[in-house]
């Protein structure tokens, strides 16, 4: 519980803070305090035999680990003497307490009952951290005054607890409650906040826990927070602590004078710890209770035990597979698939450390030539993973994991080189496929093919340039046809049995109306007439082609008609040009 009201009267120093603020810093955790969190928020779904508090523990502490926190749990140890009342009011007389040590009567702290539930829950918890690499410091009372002594020697950052009494015992930072997923962030506290914002220095708060009642005391019965406040305000923090070690809790009454009288009669304790309630007795405890906040039992900053919890521990993977088969039942590659992407950021958060602080003396090694080799292979892709920029990286060296996703700004901390390579290759890969060539239809057929219909195009070229008078004729669509123009295609069909089928698609595609289907197999129009070519020119003059000069190669065909298109009339010159227009056009589709 801690101090009463406490959390209130400092609600408006609360910070909510982003969760990577926690990054790189050491933290002390009040397991007792996180177990309590976990089992009551998994209480109501489950029984505790589902472990489901465990779980949210081990991806609390994934979360963290990825972040590079230095982590140290604290647990309580005995129960100090003057909170014994309150834990057996608490605790339902003796839930943690052994039987046989309940007597009120004892002015030494009492051994917790370690074969209790919760105290099987907390070791539970440290077996997972010390497989995960966490160190755990057994507190010689109360585990949040042991976290407040850490952090005002500066030994860490911050500790996370929900005892408000954590302020009292010294502590600078506190961390109340922390909250995962996406916007996962933490519940933050400053004492400087306190002191600047309300005035209330490490003094007043423990007379506040005075007057209005803590885990050491019952307070002053009647007494609100804004009264105690006020009260405390009035005398101010440095002789606070001097007014009520003299004048006991009295001096509340002088400040409340102008109260009713039966206001001012209800200002006096309750009754102490011991059940006592006479003047001397409440003048002790009064003095008890300022001593157990100002001089806790706890291992000293110098202490062997604090020494080893601030050493890294080692990562054992092997350990921590055994433990989720045994509490959760999974089987090793799913432990592995949540812990290790975490161990791996974790060990480039610390390389980006190391690269940062060279920097900072003046020494900036390229990355090939660290001391301590890069995990990070490759990168493979760009991510945007909850509205961040990530990258997805190859990973080198970290217990077999192959890839993972990790922040942007980790990249350009920890190995900027690496994405000027992802870069460059990204922009070389987008330019060669800018400059693919087109695939041709022709390098599907094959060469043969081709070559075939070279030398048709050939032969069906110089038969039509010697101009020979074998009565050739080529047909042409009409929309009329007779009973004669049936008869003469007929005789047009027999006469083109041995005609090239080529050449009946040739003038199929260059003379037929678009209009009229073709027949290509037979080389004849199914609506047509019959020309003769010769008929509209003079008499053909017999010539020799000894000029014509045909190159052929596989794709290519070459032929060269100069000399004997001046030998021939004007209406074949028209009309050679326009088929050796049509034949290049037909060679172009075809290469």
């Amino acid at each position: 519980m801690g101090v009463k009201n406490l959390w209130d009267i400092v609600e408006s120093c609360k910070k909510t803070l982003p969760l990577h603020y926690l990054q790189n810093k050491r933290i002390c955790i009040d397991l007792s305090c996180w177990m309590v969190q976990l089992q009551r928020v998994n209480k109501s779904h489950c029984s505790i035999q589902d472990k489901l508090y465990l779980k949210s523990l081990f991806h609390r502490l994934r979360a963290l680990i990825a972040l590079n926190c230095s982590l140290i749990f604290v647990t309580d140890g005995s129960i100090p003497a003057i909170k014994l009342a309150t834990y057996r009011k608490r605790l339902n007389s003796g839930f943690e307490v052994a039987e046989d040590e309940t007597n009120s009567t004892k002015t030494c702290s009492l051994r917790r009952n370690m074969g209790s539930e919760f105290s099987r829950m907390i070791k539970e918890a440290k077996s997972i951290g010390l497989a995960l690499g966490i160190p755990c410091l057994d507190g010689i009372e109360e585990a949040e005054a042991q976290c407040a002594l850490l952090n005002s020697e500066s030994l860490c950052d911050g500790c996370f607890t929900s005892d408000s009494d954590v302020f009292l015992f010294g502590a600078r930072t506190v961390y109340r409650d922390i909250c995962l997923g996406e916007g996962g962030h933490v519940v933050c506290y400053e004492m400087v906040d306190i002191e600047s914002k309300l005035g209330f220095g490490r003094n007043s708060l423990i007379v506040l826990a005075l007057l209005l009642g803590s885990d050491y005391s019952h307070g002053v019965h009647g007494l609100g927070p804004e009264s105690a406040c006020q009260i405390v305000k009035s005398v101010g923090d440095n002789n606070i602590l001097q007014r009520i070690a003299s004048e006991g809790l009295s001096f509340a009454k002088k400040t409340k004078s102008s109260r009713k009288q039966t206001q001012r009669n209800s200002f006096h304790p309750e009754v102490n710890a011991y059940g006592t309630d006479n003047n001397l007795d409440r003048e002790n405890q009064v003095l008890h209770v300022i001593d157990a906040y100002l001089k806790p039992e706890c291992h000293t900053a110098d202490s062997d035990a604090v020494y080893r919890v601030l050493a890294q521990l080692p990562f054992q993977r092997v350990k921590l597979q055994e433990i989720c088969v045994q509490f959760f039942g999974w089987p090793p590659e799913k432990t592995d698939e949540y812990i290790l992407p975490k161990i791996a950021e974790r060990d480039l958060r610390r390389f980006a450390n190391l690269r940062s602080t060279s920097s900072e003396v003046g020494v900036n090694p390229p990355l090939c030539k660290m001391p301590v080799k890069c995990p990070v292979s490759a990168i493979v892709k760009q991510r945007k993973v909850q509205g961040r920029e990530c990258f997805e990286v190859l990973w080198e060296g970290v217990y077999g994991l192959e890839t993972s996703i990790v922040p942007a700004d980790l990249i350009e901390r920890a190995c900027p080189e690496k994405i000027v390579e992802f870069e460059e290759k990204r922009a070389l890969g987008k330019k060669q496929n800018h400059r693919k060539p087109r695939t041709k239809k022709s390098e599907n057929r094959s060469s043969s093919t081709v070559a075939e219909v070279d030398l048709r195009l050939q032969t069906l070229l110089l038969d039509i340039e010697s101009g020979s008078n074998d009565g050739f004729k080529f047909s042409y669509p009409s929309t009329a046809v007779t009973s004669e123009d049936n008869k003469t295609a007929t005789a047009t069909a027999v006469q083109s049995e041995n005609q090239d089928p080529l050449f009946a698609e040739i003038q199929g595609d260059n003379y037929c109306n678009a209009a009229l289907p073709c027949d290509i197999d037979t080389g004849l129009a199914k609506k047509h007439e019959i020309i003769d070519l010769l008929s509209p020119s003079p008499p053909v003059i017999t010539r020799k082609l000894s000029s014509c000069n045909v190159i052929s190669d596989q794709r290519n065909l070459v032929i060269d008609l100069s000399e004997s298109e001046t030998e021939m009339s004007p209406e074949h010159v028209r009309k050679s040009r326009e088929l050796r227009l049509f034949l290049a056009s037909i060679r172009d589709d075809i290469s």
